[in-house]
C-alpha cells in the first residue's frame, strides 16, 4: 500500500463499536468535560436528529471525529476532534466540511456551534469556513474560560460552495473519497 493510502484521511459513519477507540481521545482533548461512552451511545441511538463519523487514516488510524446535531433549520455541531498527532494536516477541516454537507443534505440553513475562547486554532478554523462570533458565554469552560457561540448563515447549499478538501470530496449521499 503506498504511503498515501495510509495518511489519506477517509471518512466514515461512526457506530457504536468505535466508542472504545474514540474515548480515549475525547478524555485526552476535553479531559474534564470529555464525554462518557453512554454519552456517545445516547448520541448514536438519535440517528433522526444526530449524524456523526470518523476520520481514519488507510490503515485505519483513528485521526479525529466529529458530530452535528440537526433539527429543522438549524443545526449545532456537537464535536470535532483531532488526534494530536494530525493535527495541522486538514482533518480539522475535511470533519467540519462533512458536517456542513450534512447539514445542507438535511436542509438546514445555519450551523452553530460552541468553542474555547483560547482555541485560536479552532477558531481561525471556523472563520475560515465563514462562522461568525454572535456572543460569548462567560466562564463556560472550567476554569473560567469563556465560550465563543459562532454561527454560519447563510449555510452552503451545494458541495461546490464548502471549501474543497483533497482526498475527500462531497456528494448528496456524503463525503466520499476522491480517487
Amino acid at each position: 500500500m503506498p504511503a498515501d493510502d495510509v495518511t489519506r484521511p477517509v471518512l466514515r459513519p461512526l457506530r457504536w463499536w468505535d466508542v472504545g477507540a474514540v474515548v480515549p481521545l475525547e478524555r485526552e482533548l476535553f479531559g474534564a468535560t470529555a464525554w462518557s461512552p453512554e454519552v456517545f451511545w445516547a448520541e448514536l441511538a438519535q440517528e433522526r436528529t444526530r449524524w456523526y463519523v470518523v476520520a481514519e487514516d488507510g490503515a485505519g488510524g483513528l485521526l479525529g471525529y466529529a458530530g452535528l446535531l440537526h433539527n429543522g433549520a438549524e443545526a449545532d455541531v456537537q464535536t470535532i476532534a483531532v488526534a494530536p498527532a494530525a493535527r495541522r494536516r486538514g482533518v480539522g477541516a475535511l470533519l467540519l466540511r462533512a458536517l456542513l454537507g450534512e447539514a445542507a443534505r438535511c436542509g438546514c440553513t445555519s450551523v452553530m456551534l460552541e468553542v474555547r475562547a483560547d482555541n485560536a486554532g479552532a477558531i481561525a478554523l471556523y472563520e475560515r469556513f465563514g462562522f461568525e462570533r454572535i456572543s460569548v458565554r462567560r466562564g463556560y469552560y472550567p476554569g473560567g474560560v469563556d465560550a465563543w457561540v459562532m454561527r454560519l448563515r447563510p449555510l452552503p447549499r451545494a458541495a461546490g460552495e464548502v471549501p474543497a478538501s483533497p482526498g475527500t470530496v462531497l456528494t448528496p449521499d456524503g463525503p466520499r473519497p476522491n480517487g
